[in-house]
């Protein structure tokens, strides 16, 4: 029972300490849309945005993406549709329009099973240099499986 409440304490704060909608100074820079098709179909495809100025000087920003269930526990990384890059701590080169979209099977990491119905939290994690300082955003969704 408390393993349970922790989890799910750790799971709402994800969502409630990094909401949706980012702060309108930083919405310009990363954003994460919902994923799609959902709930029924086991694959699934996560768009994120980030724009040009986090490019800038040749820079390459360091985007993590990974997929928890409820017991806040890593059930897989997605990969960057069309180059197959897992998108754990991947430094991605700007691609000219700056929309990317992940890709997940909709298959547990490490096992080739596929998950269980549930809600799960995806996390967008971006790190930059700004002005010679490092720089880091954040930005969580839930997202639901049915078989």
């Amino acid at each position: 029972m408390k393993r349970s409440a922790w989890a799910v304490w750790l799971v709402l704060g994800l969502l409630g300490s990094v909401p949706s909608v980012l702060k309108a100074q930083d919405a310009g820079r990363i954003s994460l849309g919902r994923n799609y098709p959902n709930p029924f179909n086991p694959e699934t495809f996560i768009p994120f945005q980030l724009k040009a100025e986090l490019f800038l000087g040749g820079q390459r920003p360091v985007v993590s993406l990974k997929i928890y269930n409820v017991l806040a526990q890593l059930v897989a990384v997605p990969i960057v549709q069309g180059s197959g890059e897992k998108l754990d701590n991947a430094s991605l080169t700007w691609n000219g329009s700056g929309d990317y979209t992940a890709y997940w099977d909709g298959k547990v990491q490490g096992t080739g099973k596929e998950a269980a119905s549930g809600v799960y939290v995806y996390q967008l994690i971006v790190q930059w240099t700004q002005n010679g300082k490092p720089q880091s955003k954040s930005s969580s969704n839930k997202m639901t499986v049915m078989k």
